[in-house]
């Protein structure tokens, strides 16, 4: 009998065809022609040992195979990328790459609607101020029942949940909620739904210390920091706190334009390619800029990636000290390469450095001030970190 898994091999080869690696998942995109894998005609020799194996199971497990056959290429897939020994080269099935590249994209069509889980597991949906969702009458704290035909089940993630509510811009979608304990029918239309990435503002008990954070680096991000400093500027700040605590990365090129509205020229970061010269990425030319006033970074463990090639920068440059806790330590650059049925292959294609040649994987970036979190922080909700990071503005004289 033939082996109804063939396409297991033909996607494998595939794969290896293209260079295995990892993929910072928030790196680049770039997309393949991947038509050839299925013309591979024969298994290769060296896969003979993975059929016996296989054809064994086939025969003797007691659950049967699955019959569904992506079940077992993925994970024949994911078990072959295990063997690289990289955390960060990684197989994405579709559903998750559709929601990672709606968050680099920084928009996505759906309702405009956050959800949450309560402590009965329920699914909660408030609506975002002006959103479709908001016109179509979704009200606060609606428990979310069903979405088109499908129940929502306990046992459902929230990914899942907000794959069903998403689609394409100008389709509706029907969500029934219960309200005070009625059902009730809300018929949605999508629309582009914005995400942003930068968030803004001047402190009220210093009006002159500006504010923002980023917390994802995607494909938004530049431009939205460009009107934050014009924002800010306009309203008085003379110095500035760049929060990136918990960023944990995103686009290579969004974090070379954020390092380049801090400073004037030279190298933002040092890139390491299998077999190639070191590339050098140099500062670029923005129209908004914040290259004298003075400046402070925020950075704890889940900074990471591209917030760490945005840290080393300015730290190494003397841009600005880094003020709270030792960074994740990711110094690697993935190439994502999307494939013929959506999901996507996380390619590690390069290490990089700082300007002054640090590398920072699995070790991290050490703060110029450490702060960390007290229990006691933690529960008054008090944040040591970003006091801190007033206090040393205030000794700092402005232009």
């Amino acid at each position: 009998m033939k082996n109804p898994f063939k396409i297991i091999i033909a996607t494998l080869s595939a794969l290896f065809i293209f260079g295995l690696g990892i993929g910072v998942g928030y790196g680049l995109t770039y997309y393949l022609n991947n038509q050839n894998a299925a013309d591979a005609a024969e298994t290769p020799p060296d896969f003979d040992l993975f059929w016996e194996v296989w054809n064994i199971i086939e025969d003797k497990f007691y659950s049967g195979v699955p019959q569904d056959s992506k079940i077992t290429t993925y994970g024949a897939i994911k078990g072959a990328l295990s063997a690289l020994d990289d955390p960060y080269t990684i197989f994405v099935e579709p559903k998750p790459r559709e929601l990672e590249r709606d968050a680099l994209n920084g928009q996505f069509g759906g309702i405009g609607a956050y959800i949450r889980r309560d402590e009965e597991k329920r699914v909660v949906l408030e609506p975002m101020a002006d959103s479709p969702a908001e016109k179509a009458g979704m009200q606060k704290d609606d428990v979310l029942l069903q979405v088109d035909d499908t129940p929502i089940q306990p046992e459902m993630t929230s990914d899942e949940i907000v794959l069903l509510i998403r689609g394409d811009v100008g389709t509706e979608v029907s969500l029934t909620v219960s309200r005070n304990g009625d059902p009730v029918t809300l018929v949605i239309e999508r629309a582009i739904i914005e995400t942003p990435s930068v968030e803004w503002r001047i402190l009220e008990e210093y009006p002159d210390i500006g504010y923002i954070r980023i917390r994802l680096f995607s494909s938004r991000s530049a431009k939205e920091l460009e009107r934050a400093i014009a924002e800010l500027s306009e309203a008085g700040a003379k110095k500035y706190i760049l929060d990136l605590r918990g960023n944990g990365g995103g686009l290579l090129e969004a974090a070379i334009d954020v390092c380049s509205s801090f400073l004037t020229d030279g190298v933002a970061l040092k890139e390491d390619r299998r077999g190639e010269e070191p590339q050098l990425y140099k500062v670029r030319r923005r129209d908004q800029k914040l290259v004298d006033a003075p400046l402070v970074v925020l950075v704890d463990g889940g900074s990471a990636s591209a917030s760490e090639i945005v840290a080393g920068a300015l730290q190494d440059r003397e841009r600005a000290p880094l003020i709270g806790e030792r960074t994740y330590g990711k110094g690697s650059v993935q190439l994502v390469y999307d494939l013929s049925d959506q999901s996507s292959v996380h390619v590690t294609v390069a290490k990089w450095f700082t300007p002054d040649d640090h590398s920072i994987d699995g070790v991290g970036l050490t703060p110029d001030i450490e702060i960390l979190f007290t229990e006691d922080d933690h529960k008054e909700g008090r944040d040591p970190q970003y006091l801190r990071a007033i206090e040393y503005l205030q000794t700092v004289n402005s232009e």
